[in-house]
C-alpha cells in the first residue's frame, strides 16, 4: 500500500449517497473502505468500484453494535495504521413504516430504533476510530444530516427522524469543540433530496449531486470550518 495514500471510511455504502461518496472518493485517490451491514450487497459494490479502475475495500459494519465498530477500527489499524476521513452516512427513516404518524402518537420504539442508528451509531463508530486520527493529527469526519434536522425550520411529520438529525447535528458541534486541537474537523452536511431508495424518485437531484458537499467537507485543507451544518457548500442556519 502507498503510505502517502489518504485513507476514508464511508458507512452503509453499499448504495445510495455512501455508494456514489466512496465513488468519488475513489476518483480522488483515496483507498476507500465501503462498509455496510449486508456483506452480500457491500462486497457487489465494491465489485462495481474495483471494475472502475477505483482503490476500494468492503468491510462488513453494524453502526448498532459497539463490538463491530471496534473491529473495523482494529481492522484499519492492522491493514493501514491510519484513517483520514470518516463519512457517517448510514442512517435509517423508519417514522412512515405504521403510515406517517404524528409526535403525539407515534411507537416511542419507533424514536428508539432510529436514534440508535442515526445518533448512537454515528457515535459508535466516530468513538472507535478516533485514536487513529489523533495519533496522526489528522481527521475529517463528515456526520450526514438533514434540514428536517434544523430547530429553526423544525415542523411535523417524520418526528424520529426529524429528533434523529438534531442530534446529530448537536453530536458535530460537541465533538468539533473535542477534537479541533488535534486538526480534526467534524462537520454536518444535508445533501438535499436526493433520488436514493430513502428520497424516492421524484427527488430532484441524484446522487452525484447529492455527495457535491459531502466530499467538499471530507476533503478541507488544514484550518477549515469545523462544528458547522451545510448544504451547497453554504452554511446552513441550525
Amino acid at each position: 500500500m502507498n503510505n502517502t495514500q489518504k485513507i476514508a471510511v464511508v458507512t452503509g455504502a453499499n448504495r445510495g449517497l455512501g455508494f456514489e461518496t466512496s465513488r468519488q472518493l475513489g476518483q480522488k485517490g483515496y483507498h476507500v473502505i465501503l462498509t455496510s451491514r449486508d456483506e452480500l450487497k457491500g462486497e457487489k459494490a465494491v465489485e462495481i468500484l474495483k471494475n472502475e479502475g477505483l482503490t476500494v475495500s468492503f468491510y462488513p459494519l453494524d453502526v448498532s453494535s459497539g463490538e463491530s465498530c471496534q473491529k473495523l477500527a482494529e481492522f484499519i489499524e492492522n491493514k493501514f495504521g491510519k484513517l483520514d476521513v470518516l463519512v457517517n452516512n448510514a442512517g435509517i427513516m423508519i417514522d412512515a413504516r405504521d403510515g406517517e404518524k404524528s409526535i403525539v402518537d407515534i411507537e416511542i420504539d419507533t424514536l428508539k430504533e432510529t436514534v440508535e442508528t442515526n445518533v448512537y451509531g454515528a457515535l459508535r463508530v466516530t468513538q472507535a476510530i478516533i485514536p487513529l486520527m489523533k495519533k496522526q493529527r489528522y481527521g475529517r469526519i463528515v456526520n450526514v444530516s438533514s434540514g428536517m434536522g434544523q430547530l429553526i425550520h423544525m415542523e411535523t411529520g417524520y418526528p424520529g427522524y426529524r429528533i434523529s438529525k438534531t442530534a446529530l447535528n448537536a453530536l458535530t458541534r460537541i465533538l468539533a469543540n473535542e477534537l479541533q486541537m488535534h486538526n480534526i474537523l467534524v462537520n454536518s452536511v444535508c445533501p438535499g433530496w436526493v433520488k436514493t431508495d430513502m428520497g424516492g424518485k421524484a427527488a430532484p437531484l441524484t446522487p452525484e449531486q447529492g455527495v457535491n458537499t459531502i466530499i467538499w467537507l471530507a476533503t478541507l485543507p488544514d484550518g477549515s470550518s469545523t462544528g458547522n451544518f451545510f448544504r451547497d457548500r453554504q452554511p446552513l442556519a441550525w
